[in-house]
C-alpha cells in the first residue's frame, strides 16, 4: 500500500494530509494536520517530519508529494528524496471541495487571508473547475480591522468579542429605513449599509461583531452572485475562516434568504490540501 501525501504551503502556517491507496480500492484519508513556521521551506519541512513520524510512515512507503499554495514555489527540489509535483492551488480548491462535500457540481469558496471562489464539476474524465476571481475581504481584513481597531488580533479573542456583541448598534438595516415589511420584495432583516448605523455608544463586542459581520457578507454576497451565474444553489465553504463562529454562522444564515444552500463539510479547513493529493490518484 503507497500514500499520497499532500500539502498546502503558506506563509506561516503549512496543512498537510495523506491518502493510502491500493489498485481498485478506494483511498483511505490519513487525518490532516498543520504547523506553524517563521517560513514556508521551514513549515514544509516541519510539516512532513510531524506527518511521517505521527503516521509512522517511512519514505519507502510514500509514493510521491503533491504541493501547493503561495509558498510551495520555494520548494524546488525532492523532499528527503521522495518526487514532488506542483498543482494549482484554484484546481486543488474545487476537488477538495465537491470531495468533502459529496457534491458533483457546487461553487467552492475558499476564504483564506482573501477568498477566492472555483467552480468546480464533476465528469466522466474528472474534476473539472474553473477559477472565477474573488475579493481581497479575508481573514487578513477580519484580523487587520481588529488589531487597528481594537488591538486584538487573536481569533479566540475575536471569537469572544463578537460573542457580546450587538449589530443594532452597529449596521443600518433595511427596516431601518423602511415601514414596509418587505421592501420591493427584499427582506427587512438584511444589512443595508455596513457599519451605517454606528453608535456612539457601541462597545467593543459590537464593533467586533461589525467587522466579522462586514467580511461575512461581503464573502457571501460574491459567493451568491459567482453561484447564480452558473444556475447553482449549492456554495461549499472551505478555509480557515469556516472555524471561526461569528463568520460561519453568518454565512450558514444567509442560506435561507437568498435561496442558496451555503454548505461547510467537515475538516472544511483542509479541502485545499485534501484536494492537492487527490489529484494523484
Amino acid at each position: 500500500m503507497k500514500t499520497v501525501i499532500g500539502i498546502d504551503v503558506g506563509g506561516t502556517t503549512t496543512k498537510i494530509v495523506g491518502f493510502r491507496h491500493e489498485e481498485g480500492k478506494k483511498p483511505t484519508l490519513v487525518e490532516p494536520l498543520f504547523v506553524r513556521a517563521t517560513d514556508p521551506v521551514t513549515s514544509a519541512y516541519g510539516a512532513f517530519g510531524k506527518f511521517t513520524l505521527e503516521n509512522k510512515l517511512s519514505l519507502e512507503s510514500i509514493d510521491r508529494v503533491m504541493m501547493t499554495g503561495a509558498g510551495s514555489s520555494f520548494i524546488d527540489k525532492p523532499i528527503y528524496s521522495v518526487s514532488c509535483e506542483r498543482v494549482t492551488e484554484f484546481s486543488c480548491i474545487g476537488h477538495g471541495g465537491l470531495y468533502l462535500s459529496g457534491l458533483d457540481e457546487a461553487m467552492v469558496v475558499s476564504m483564506g487571508t482573501g477568498t477566492a471562489m472555483v467552480y468546480a464539476k464533476r465528469e466522466a474524465d474528472g474534476v473539472k473547475t474553473q477559477y472565477l476571481g474573488g475579493t481581497g475581504v479575508g481573514g487578513g481584513t477580519l484580523v487587520g480591522l481588529t488589531r487597528k481597531i481594537l488591538g486584538v488580533d487573536d481569533i479566540s479573542h475575536i471569537e469572544g468579542l463578537c460573542e457580546g456583541g450587538n449589530l443594532d448598534n452597529i449596521d443600518l438595516r433595511i427596516k431601518d429605513i423602511s415601514k414596509q415589511h418587505r421592501y420591493n420584495g427584499v427582506d427587512e432583516s438584511l444589512t443595508a449599509a455596513n457599519f451605517g448605523k454606528l453608535s456612539d455608544i457601541a462597545s467593543n463586542n459590537d464593533i467586533a461583531l461589525g467587522i466579522a459581520n462586514m467580511v461575512s457578507e461581503t464573502i457571501g454576497m460574491v459567493a451568491i452572485f459567482a453561484a447564480r451565474n452558473y444556475g447553482l444553489k449549492d456554495i461549499v465553504l472551505t478555509g480557515n475562516l469556516t472555524a471561526v463562529k461569528p463568520i460561519r454562522d453568518r454565512l450558514l444564515g444567509m442560506s435561507q434568504s437568498f435561496n442558496v444552500n451555503f454548505i461547510i463539510p467537515e475538516r472544511a479547513q483542509f479541502a485545499t490540501v485534501i484536494g492537492a493529493a487527490l489529484q494523484s490518484i
